[in-house]
């Protein structure tokens, strides 16, 4: 079953993740949406990059399976603007033919394949599933993040310099000497910094604060 979305062909199935495929030509377009759709795959076609764009999302796994020689642009280019962007989707390059530079210059922009036209279908599946592989972890480490910084907003600007200053190892006593207040005080403050942050130990705040990028407040 196909549906159209925005002028793009769609696949109705779904796979436990999305792809993107990028070519201008619409019959070698509609014709990998149908085999991934084939395959339980959940696969939209694209046109041009601006389709794509418009199009991507960071909610669940999806991989790219881009055309080098698209019709007004480069797909190699297309890749490096994504990642310029801050996109860490998975790139699947397809083209009718390929050079060493070319190769060399996809697989350093984080090209998961680079595979020739025409592709056999199960080639072209088997590169998919691995690409949709591995943007499941990268998804999974980008909510973990996301949680985080949300769990770090919602610290009161004491609570964020309490935790500043126990990463940094010192104690309850030392964080009230630093910030003055008393130690009861500066233990409360602490406490609801690990409840808040879903910390289970020193430690696991420590890494919670290196994942964020928090810097570590020695004694004052």
């Amino acid at each position: 079953m196909r549906t159209m979305v925005m002028g793009s062909e769609t696949s109705a199935l779904s796979g436990g993740g999305r792809v993107h495929v990028v070519d201008d030509d619409p019959s070698l377009r509609a014709g990998m949406v149908r085999v991934l759709a084939a395959a339980g795959l959940d696969a939209v076609g694209h046109a041009c990059s601006a389709q794509l764009r418009d199009a991507l999302c960071d909610d669940g796994p999806c991989c790219v399976v881009l055309d080098v020689g698209l019709a007004d642009e480069d797909g190699l280019a297309v890749q490096e603007a994504l990642r310029g962007d801050g996109s860490t989707v998975p790139v699947i390059f397809v083209t009718g033919y390929g050079t060493i530079p070319m190769t060399v210059r996809a697989m350093r922009g984080g090209a998961v394949e680079f595979l020739i036209k025409p592709v056999a279908d199960a080639v072209l599946v088997a590169a998919v599933r691995r690409a949709l592989d591995l943007d499941a972890g990268t998804v999974a480490e980008r909510r973990t993040h996301r949680d985080l910084a949300l769990r770090h907003a919602s610290l009161t600007d004491r609570e964020r310099e309490v935790m500043a200053l126990a990463i940094g190892g010192l104690m309850n006593k030392q964080i009230a000497g630093s910030l003055g207040v008393t130690e009861i005080t500066a233990k409360v403050h602490k406490r609801h910094v690990m409840e808040k942050m879903g910390a289970r130990s020193l430690p696991d705040l420590v890494r919670m604060a290196e994942s964020l990028g928090i810097t570590a407040t020695r004694k004052r």
